[in-house]
């Protein structure tokens, strides 16, 4: 990124808040040079504009940072993950961690329940991939003599994984629960397969329903 606009974004993920007058003072640029930055930066999605009424005089342009922007600094959150992870094991036991795991994906299975409750298999598999491409997941599914097959491309936790595979267990159930079906991890990223694979089959002896896959 050019030197200029980092050091706007710098400042405002340190004071919150800028106008195009202070930015000039603190970077020697003209009024016109701060603006053009400023539509850059708008234009990525980096920063926001709102209209500040003083007492007297015109309103007043406020610049701040979008979620968007928030995300390009430094976050420790896979470290973070990855310390809790190690003390659950070595405080709670192995066991202890798979449960809170599970519980974990119970969790993050609640806001989408909706979306799967009621449909055949082959409808929850496919609202399954839809709901993990939502989440930024590269992610295909088939059905084939039976079963489901859910190809997922891309790994949400990669680092975290890396160094610790119990939270795969997290998604499997993510997974698991989602469909309401039988679901095993037969192909992993981290053996260095093409992709993570779900194969999904029934529980009950009932044949699933075709369902043309997207």
């Amino acid at each position: 990124m050019q030197t200029t606009r980092q050091e706007i974004l710098e400042h405002l993920q340190r004071h919150g808040r800028v106008t195009v007058k202070e930015l000039g003072q603190l970077l020697a640029l003209t009024s016109t040079g701060i603006r053009q930055h400023l539509t850059v930066l708008e234009r990525d999605g980096l920063v926001q504009a709102r209209e500040e009424r003083g007492r007297v005089g015109r309103p007043t342009l406020v610049y701040t940072l979008t979620d968007k922007a928030e995300g390009l600094f430094p976050r420790s959150y896979d470290e973070l993950a990855n310390t809790l992870l190690e003390e659950i094991r070595a405080s709670e036991g192995r066991d202890r961690l798979y449960q809170l795991l599970h519980r974990v994906a119970e969790r993050m299975v609640k806001p989408f329940w909706e979306r799967v409750e009621g449909k055949s298999l082959a409808g929850r598999v496919r609202e399954t991939a839809l709901i993990m491409q939502e989440q930024g997941c590269l992610v295909e599914w088939e059905q084939k003599d039976g079963e489901f097959f859910l190809d997922e491309y891309t790994c949400p936790f990669t680092k975290v994984a890396k160094q610790d595979s119990a939270v795969c267990a997290l998604h499997v159930d993510f997974v698991r629960l989602l469909t309401g079906a039988d679901t095993r991890l037969v192909q992993s990223l981290l053996r260095g397969q093409r992709a993570c694979t779900y194969r999904i089959r029934p529980l009950s002896s009932d044949p699933p329903q075709a369902e043309a896959a997207s």
